[in-house]
């Protein structure tokens, strides 16, 4: 082989030497490239999960309820008096004077009861009477005579005595159809449908031409009378606020027909009783209604005043957790970490709660915390309903940092 040739095929050589170096070189950076891009994506990952397992809370600030103590119940009006107007004769129902809404005084006729029956025993007690006084003159006139014979021995003195107690029998007689009469004469008056007070007619259960039948012998009511210038309140009361309603404790009513109004009433008797079904105490409050602007039978609600108990805090009723340890709150403290403190339930007000012990007005609560979460945890803290400017400092410098 020429000396050329040889010059070419180490020239070639050197060119593939030099190739495959720059292959192996493009491979290795290639590959390194993609390891360390591996590795910022894991880095990445994993930094993403550490921040999502993190649980993002809400906290708020407990309030104080010592301005706000008090009672919120709901309640039921009922006339001060109610009286149900019963027929105490049978017959038909005549006529009637007064419909629902009509004030009527004490006394007054509601309506009348045409009573066939009870007319005709009427007449017949008279006849009676009549008789019994006939035979009562009758006997007195015998007995006088045979007892003006008596001193002789023109008569037996059995005989005597015979008309005597004739004659008392038929007195007797006498003052038997005289009662029987004074108590027809007594049944007639009820025909007339009365008014036992003053107030005002709030039902009307008859009509003319209808049978009425004796209230006791199940007749129904005929007329409702009720005196409505006072209203009884009455009102459920857990029996753990029972020692704090004590008879003459102040009350405000308020009436869904009169939104922008509130009344004034007083606790004037308890039941003092529990009831075992509801747990509470029924027990009636007085209020005013001169003015006539509550009706029986309403619906109120009734805020009882009460003296506020010492350090009590507020919190929204969605912070608190039950578990087999009890009731407890959890709060977050300066390093975001998760503190939870047992603590005492004063009063459930449905939305909030009162906390009577076990928590302090510089805790950070959170408003709903997650399932499971323990002391010690971390969270992240996100915008609450009622921060404090520390809270809010501090998670601006978190988020800086």
């Amino acid at each position: 082989m020429s000396q050329p040739d040889r010059n070419t095929d180490r020239l070639v050589l050197h060119r593939l030497r030099w190739a495959a170096g720059a292959f192996v070189l493009v491979a290795v950076v290639i590959v390194a490239h993609g390891m360390v891009s591996r590795a910022a994506q894991s880095a990445r990952l994993r930094q993403l999960t550490e921040t999502q397992a993190v649980p993002t809370v809400a906290i708020v600030a407990p309030t104080d309820a010592q301005d706000h103590a008090g009672l919120q119940l709901p309640g039921r009006l009922e006339a001060y008096i109610r009286a149900p107007i019963y027929a105490r004769v049978p017959g038909y129902l005549k006529s009637w004077r007064h419909d629902i809404g009509d004030k009527v005084q004490a006394g007054e006729v509601l309506g009348e009861i045409d009573t066939p029956d009870l007319d005709q025993q009427l007449m017949q007690a008279r006849a009676d009477l009549s008789v019994a006084k006939a035979n009562a003159r009758l006997a007195q006139i015998s007995a006088e005579r045979w007892q003006s014979l008596a001193g002789t021995d023109a008569v037996a003195k059995q005989d005597v005595d015979q008309r005597t107690f004739a004659l008392h029998a038929n007195i007797a007689q006498v003052k038997a159809a005289q009662a029987n009469l004074d108590r027809l004469v007594a049944e007639e008056g009820f025909k007339h449908l009365s008014a036992p007070f003053d107030g005002v007619v709030t039902a009307r259960e008859t009509d003319i031409g209808a049978l009425i039948n004796v209230g006791a012998a199940g007749g129904a009511e005929l007329f409702v009378v009720s005196d409505t210038s006072k209203l009884r309140v009455y009102v459920n009361v857990p029996q753990n606020y029972v020692p704090s309603v004590p008879p003459g404790t102040q009350a405000t009513i308020r009436v869904p027909e009169h939104p922008d109004k509130t009344y004034s009433g007083t606790v004037e008797a308890s039941a003092q009783a529990v009831n075992a079904s509801s747990g509470t105490t029924l027990m009636q409050l007085i209020v005013d209604n001169s003015a006539g602007e509550m009706m029986p039978g309403d619906y109120a609600s009734i805020h009882l005043q009460m003296a506020a108990a010492t350090r009590v805090l507020r919190v929204p009723s969605s912070a608190l957790i039950f578990d087999a340890k009890g009731l407890s709150i959890a709060t977050v403290d300066a390093g975001d970490r998760v503190l939870i403190k047992p603590v005492a339930l004063e009063r459930d007000l449905g939305a909030v709660v009162e906390i009577a012990s076990g928590l302090t007005p510089n805790d950070h609560v959170i408003e709903n915390p997650p399932d499971g979460i323990g002391t010690g945890a971390s969270v992240r803290v996100t915008g609450g309903g009622a921060l404090d400017a520390d809270v809010s400092q501090r998670k601006h410098q978190n988020e800086k940092g």
